[in-house]
């Protein structure tokens, strides 16, 4: 008989149904026949893994796989930003200075041994203190008077703001000197001056021939100068504290002077100080002017000698040492002073800013390696 392949998929004959799926057959699950509530679940923990690969990831994959742990990166060193140009500048000025410190020792004309001749005499000291007494009364009797104009210029009554407003323009538009010149010569302009009723009778007058003379001209005229311009000063520093620092100290019962002192007037002075103190020293400088009014000051002290041995230079360079030495004193005074009432500020000028020595060791090698590898990317 012949033999037929069984192995097969079994057909039915026709005319008959198909037989049901043999469960056993080769290349069938075994619950290919369960319906699908029937077979068992299974979880891709079950699921075989797939091989690994043994061969090493592509360099341009490389650099995105690793990276620097948390460790790595609190010990590494924070590269500060190198600035050469600073550097460079700073060399070259450096350069300049000198050459002009070069200049001062070796030039035999400017006559260091007259200077030092001059420096302590009678006559120059005569003048330094004419000088600082008239700087000390100016700029007390000038803050005294620009205190009342600035409450003018902030008062609620039109006229006195008109005032006020008229007298600080006509003051800061006329120069010191010509200021000067104008209360020195007052007489040509009134002969006398009287005190009386308006287009009435006069009850006391005196004659200004010889009233104004070079010391109370130059009093006079930089005191009206100095409150023109610490109006502006004072003005602009009570502008400068928030309106809702009056209204939240009125809320609390306190009165108007007792706000002023205790509430305005601390905040509004780190906004006053700098302005002050620059003015202090202007003032100091500006006293030079009262000698073309013959008044013996520092610098017609100096004059005087001058023009007696015609040692020019060495006498202005004994000026110009005591003036030096003078505004560096009110300097650092006024840094102090800055420094107090800026306190809880956090403004520049405190004691966090880094030292030369920390800046210079942080910038030396400005054109070698920022520093190790691990820092590199922190920079």
């Amino acid at each position: 008989m012949p033999q037929h392949d069984t192995s097969g998929p079994v057909t039915a004959a026709p005319g008959h149904p198909p037989p049901p799926p043999d469960p056993t057959a080769p290349g069938k699950p075994a619950d290919a026949g369960r319906p699908a509530s029937d077979r068992p679940t299974t979880s891709a923990a079950d699921q075989p893994a797939e091989p690994k690969s043994d061969r090493p990831p592509s360099p341009e994959f490389r650099a995105l796989d690793v990276r620097p742990a948390d460790a790595s990166l609190l010990a590494a060193r924070i590269v500060p930003l190198r600035r050469p140009g600073q550097w460079l500048s700073a060399a070259v000025l450096l350069v300049l200075f000198a050459m002009l410190v070069h200049t001062l020792a070796t030039n035999p004309r400017f006559q260091w041994h007259v200077v030092g001749h001059y420096f302590l005499s009678s006559s120059i000291l005569h003048g330094l203190e004419l000088t600082l007494w008239l700087t000390g009364a100016v700029m007390a009797s000038g803050y005294l008077l620009g205190v009342g104009v600035a409450a003018m210029r902030l008062s609620r009554n039109p006229v006195l703001r008109a005032l006020s407003f008229g007298y600080v323009w006509l003051v800061r538009s006329v120069p010191p000197l010509v200021q000067l010149l104008f209360w020195y010569e007052l007489a040509s302009l009134y002969p006398r001056l009287s005190v009386g009723v308006p287009f009435g009778p006069q009850f006391a007058g005196v004659s200004t021939a010889h009233l104004f003379s070079g010391v109370l001209a130059a009093y006079v005229g930089l005191t009206l100068d100095v409150a023109a311009f610490s109006s502006e000063i004072v003005r602009g520093g009570i502008l400068s504290v928030d309106r809702g620092q009056r209204e939240a100290a009125r809320a609390l019962g306190l009165g108007e002077g007792r706000i002023f002192r205790r509430i305005v007037l601390p905040q509004a002075m780190p906004a006053i100080i700098p302005a002050s103190g620059n003015l202090l020293i202007g003032m100091l400088k500006a006293t030079s002017i009262v000698s073309v009014i013959a008044v013996q000051d520092l610098l017609y002290s100096s004059q005087l000698i001058y023009n007696q041995n015609f040692l020019i230079m060495p006498l202005l360079l004994v000026a110009t040492l005591w003036y030096v030495i003078l505004t560096t004193l009110l300097s650092v005074g006024q840094y102090y002073v800055e420094r107090h009432y800026a306190r809880g500020s956090g403004r520049p000028g405190d004691r966090t800013a880094r030292g030369f020595w920390q800046v210079a060791r942080a910038n030396v090698p400005l054109f070698g390696p920022a520093g190790a590898s691990t820092a590199a990317g922190l920079s």
